[in-house]
């Protein structure tokens, strides 16, 4: 809103001109989201309090997590609303793209929601079936795939990192690739909320990463030169991904160990669900496999876990997973464990940025 109101006078004062850059307003619109969560976090946390709006804690999780049992959740309404609003002000809303992302990750927001809300009334971890749940996620990102595919100037082509001539064209098949790509990412987080700020942590590296590529794949120069797909329109993207840094950072200050709010299933979802719509956008789909790495580590590990309970009856590969519940158990302590896990979040994102120029 505030690119619509203010770049228009750049003919009366010059100044205004400055609105017209995406590095300018992405500067602010990551310092607004993060203003915003600074603000409202305490009034939330206080507001969740007074509503018994708890965390119930896992019956089979670590011991030491028993002490969190109580502590507010559902947080994760103050990164989406940090980030809608500093969207809205500062992003040319003009673009498309920049709606779809809103809608994903308010979307995703109301499903994860009902389920906290769910979990809250029956005093239980469970929440929603989750065969419910997936078919909100799929519906969503089914959507989002349609929309993306008919549009005449986005490609079904997908790039594969270290290769700069190999880009296969997916036809419908992209669609369902966009559409498994954005669900497993949100479920992909959200397997990871499990510490304090182990989520938000690589969340906020992952969001900064495709805050370059953003830029990069709607800079016609820029992505001829590193040689990566041209997506008009979605430099703007850098002023969402700047939103969703702030307002992690401004989260984060609250959900450090040890927490005074969890963020839960309505931030996870949301989380994820944007970032795998961010990689479907910037046409750096694959590549979230790399920047995104300890979410890919923590799902592939309850997958492994439950897969050879079931065909070694009753065996195990962890002492528990997500794998993270394993480092606690060998006697990690809980902020070993989350700085560590950021470190190679920090690695990861370092070697995707460099696949810019191995090609």
């Amino acid at each position: 809103m505030i690119y619509h109101l203010l770049y228009p006078l750049h003919d009366l004062f010059s100044a205004f001109n400055v609105f017209r850059y995406i590095t300018f307003r992405t500067i602010y619109a990551t310092i607004t989201a993060m203003a915003i969560a600074f603000l409202l976090g305490p009034w939330l946390i206080r507001k969740l309090q007074s509503l018994h709006i708890g965390q119930p804690i896992r019956e089979d999780g670590p011991n030491s997590h028993l002490a969190k049992q109580g502590t507010p959740t559902m947080g994760g309404i103050l990164i989406i609303f940090s980030v809608v609003i500093s969207t809205l002000l500062w992003a040319n809303l003009t673009v498309d793209y920049v709606w779809l992302v809103l809608l994903v990750t308010v979307g995703y927001g109301i499903i994860g929601f009902m389920d906290d809300y769910r979990k809250l009334v029956k005093v239980n971890s469970k929440g929603i079936p989750g065969k419910a749940r997936l078919a909100g996620e799929i519906a969503i990102a089914l959507f989002v795939g349609v929309v993306l595919y008919l549009k005449p100037d986005f490609s079904s082509n997908i790039s594969i990192p270290f290769f700069k001539t190999i880009l296969p064209d997916l036809g419908w098949g992209y669609v369902i690739l966009s559409t498994f790509i954005i669900v497993g990412a949100a479920n992909a987080v959200n397997l990871t909320d499990g510490l304090d700020g182990l989520a938000i942590g690589p969340s906020i590296i992952c969001f900064l990463t495709y805050l370059f590529f953003a830029y990069f794949a709607g800079n016609i120069k820029i992505s001829g030169y590193l040689q990566i797909p041209y997506v008009a329109g979605t430099g703007e993207l850098a002023v969402f991904c700047g939103a969703m840094a702030g307002a992690g950072i401004g989260f984060l200050w609250y959900n450090t160990y040890p927490a005074q709010i969890f963020m839960g299933d309505v931030g996870s979802l949301s989380l994820g669900g944007a970032l795998g719509t961010l990689a479907v956008v910037t046409k750096q789909e694959i590549l979230l496999a790399i920047v995104g790495g300890i979410f890919v580590i923590e799902t592939i590990s309850v997958i492994f876990q439950v897969g050879w309970f079931k065909m070694s009856n009753g065996q195990r590969i962890f002492r528990m997973a997500p794998i993270h519940h394993h480092f606690e158990l060998k006697g990690w302590a809980e902020p070993k464990v989350i700085v560590r896990f950021w470190i190679i979040s920090v690695i990861l994102a370092l070697v995707a940025i460099s696949t810019l120029k191995l090609r």
